[in-house]
């Protein structure tokens, strides 16, 4: 299939590369940085460009993965080609482009995405929804071509799983971050965390995270939680933090084996 790359960001990146490495044609990268699209196109054997005139009609697809808020903007330049134009997006509804054209649809990566790491694409969870059922079985099998993990997934259902995601991505690297930055308060470094954040990762990967869920506020350990509330007098947001994440886990979570 020949594809045509709106972007040249972290998604991008990965997906061109994915598309190239499955025996597709990249034709273009667009972006307004001239020098982000020759990169990403040299990797990938396209065209860079920068202005949304020389966009080549002469293609399958166009895939925009670009910032969500500059989608809508950026969808009268393809309208008119009469070619499916889909949006990467986890938070955008596909309305946003079928509200320009009829060959609309979404094709969503549910994975965090580094241009300095690898990632195995074969394993990227891909969600699809197309404006009708031409582009529906379009897009699935051009998701296929690139990975093992393919699911129709509708707008108000790929809404609940971009919140999803945050919750189990960005929020819990942020935790992360605070952890690290407790730790080089007191002269440790963050890789003394890092054997126990891969077993919690391990543990769920088999079993529901309510089930494997430990610690002292599963416990309901007020001794424990009560210190480490002291700890942070001085950090009243992390306070609050704790807080109301430990009155959650005894809320909703009455399992595990609390061996931390």
């Amino acid at each position: 299939m020949r594809i045509t790359i709106i972007g040249s960001g972290n998604v991008a990146t990965h997906l061109a590369a994915a598309f190239k490495n499955a025996g597709h044609r990249i034709v273009q990268v667009y972006s307004r940085d001239m020098q982000h699209a020759a990169l990403l196109a040299y990797h990938v054997a396209a065209e860079a460009i920068n202005k949304a005139e020389d966009i080549n009609a002469d293609t399958d697809i166009f895939i925009l993965a670009i910032k969500d808020d500059a989608i809508t903007g950026f969808v009268p330049h393809l309208s008119t080609f009469n070619k499916p134009v889909v949006h990467t997006s986890g938070a955008v509804d596909l309305q946003a482009l079928s509200d320009h054209t009829k060959n609309a649809g979404v094709f969503y990566p549910l994975q965090t995405f580094s241009k300095t790491k690898e990632v195995n694409f074969r394993e990227v969870p891909l969600c699809i929804e197309g404006a009708d059922e031409s582009i529906s079985k379009t897009l699935e099998e051009l998701a296929r071509s690139v990975s093992n993990n393919v699911y129709r997934v509708n707008s108000d259902q790929r809404k609940v799983l971009h919140l999803a995601a945050v919750f189990a991505c960005n929020f819990t690297n942020h935790l992360y971050n605070i952890s690290e930055q407790l730790l080089a308060g007191s002269g440790m470094g963050f890789d003394m965390l890092r054997p126990l954040i891969a077993e919690t990762a391990d543990k769920v990967k088999e079993h529901s995270p309510a089930g494997v869920q430990t610690g002292p506020a599963v416990r309901n350990d007020e001794h424990t939680m009560q210190a480490h509330l002291q700890m942070l007098n001085a950090q009243p947001g992390l306070q609050e933090i704790y807080t109301r994440l430990s009155q959650d886990i005894i809320k909703n979570n009455n399992t595990g084996n609390g061996d931390k």
